[in-house]
């Protein structure tokens, strides 16, 4: 789509100074904000393709940029067909930079303060029934038994922690051994901007999760580079890679015909939603998933909401 990328070495065709910028907002991101190199990566190219932008109207200073400069950009992107989600995305990028580089000196004064992007239709989260769950478990176990392998064992327990924690990939794939605590079958979890929590786990992922320890071992021996601390290994004794974790998920929902194919994230809307459904509320499930507004949280309640009001549509007289 267009607007939507750059090539990678586009950054030499900016300024000197620009570069450097860049690079110093990258470390910042990385070492300030505690931010994964996916979101940095991110980032820097959302500004990246501001900063082209602005360069090729002439702009090549950041003290010479104002609020209408950035308009002028997502302006241009939706022209160029750029999803309201992307210019969503970028008008953050804009606003999470220039705070940085006004608090740096680097601005006399922050020029994306009032910058405004359109608003994002709130899709709701594709819907994975209890039922669809129950039985996505039992076939990830049939293969586990048929394959008779510690890899089978791995990847039925990573199903259970998904759903069971509502961990993110990212999270799963940085457990070490010693953030589990099976006394209290719970799992210590590092998420966004290194803030550290805890989630409960059932009974079935602990069971799970003792299946995978009892054969972890297997797969220690049978490399010279494994990793010793990593909960998760891949088949050559690595800490398991979010790649592989995404494969699993989705050979695992594949084998359900009815169930949709939400993917890893979708385990974590389920859990959620299922939770909600349950009685739990809205503060604890926030907490649970780590989200640091309650409003990100707030959308599984309109998937409960949903769900009520067609049961009531289906079942009441008076509907």
């Amino acid at each position: 789509m267009a607007g939507e990328q750059r090539d990678a070495g586009a950054d030499e065709q900016l300024p000197v100074g620009l570069v450097a910028v860049l690079d110093d907002f990258a470390e910042w991101l990385r070492v300030a904000r505690g931010n994964s190199e996916h979101t940095v990566r991110a980032y820097r190219g959302d500004i990246d393709n501001l900063l082209h932008h602005l360069c090729a109207r002439g702009t090549t200073q950041l003290h010479q940029i104002q609020v209408r400069d950035l308009r002028g950009w997502l302006a241009q992107l939706q022209e160029d067909g750029a999803s309201p989600a992307t210019v969503q995305r970028r008008s953050g990028a804009a606003r999470v930079f220039f705070g940085w580089a006004q608090r740096e000196q680097l601005v006399p004064s922050d020029p994306a303060h009032s910058l405004k992007a359109p608003k994002v239709p709130r899709r709701l989260p594709p819907d994975l029934a209890r039922q669809d769950m129950d039985e996505v478990f039992a076939a990830a176990s049939a293969r586990a038994a048929e394959t008779e392998g510690p890899l089978g064992m791995r990847d039925v327990a990573i199903l259970e922690i998904l759903y069971a924690s509502g961990i993110r990939v990212a999270e799963l794939c940085g457990l070490d051994l010693a953030d589990l605590d099976r006394a209290r079958s719970t799992l210590r979890v590092l998420g966004k901007g290194n803030k550290e929590r805890t989630v409960p786990i059932g009974r079935p992922s602990v069971l799970a999760l003792d299946n995978w320890l009892a054969v972890r071992p297997e797969v220690v021996r049978a490399s010279p580079v494994a990793t010793s601390n990593a909960l998760f290994l891949g088949a050559r004794g690595a800490r398991i890679d979010p790649r592989v974790v995404r494969r699993i998920v989705h050979r695992a929902l594949d084998a359900v015909p009815q169930a949709p194919d939400v993917g890893p994230h979708g385990l974590r809307h389920a859990m959620a939603t299922h939770l909600l459904e349950g009685g739990a509320d809205l503060r604890t499930v926030q907490e649970i998933l780590g989200h640091s507004s309650l409003a990100t949280t707030q959308i599984y309640t309109h998937v409960s909401n949903e769900r009520l009001r067609q049961a009531f549509q289906q079942a009441h007289p008076r509907a």
